[in-house]
């Protein structure tokens, strides 16, 4: 249980992670008027939430699970 927690964790700071990394990579391209690279970014960016919010939904279920019991 724990080490599935602990997996848990690391997915979503890995995802969050990569998040900061292709957000700051946005910021750049914007600034460089790199308008195909900010799309592509964008797109990216909106995946990895994607899978961020996908990851959380079973973490929250176990908690709310624990708490009906």
């Amino acid at each position: 249980m724990i080490s599935q927690d602990y997996d848990a964790i690391y997915a979503v700071d890995e995802l969050l992670r990569k998040i900061r990394i292709k957000e700051s990579q946005l910021k750049i391209a914007q600034k460089s008027h790199m308008i195909h690279t900010s799309e592509v970014l964008k797109n990216q960016i909106l995946e990895l939430q994607h899978h961020l919010s996908e990851s959380q939904d079973p973490e929250l279920n176990a908690l709310m699970s624990l708490l009906d019991d």
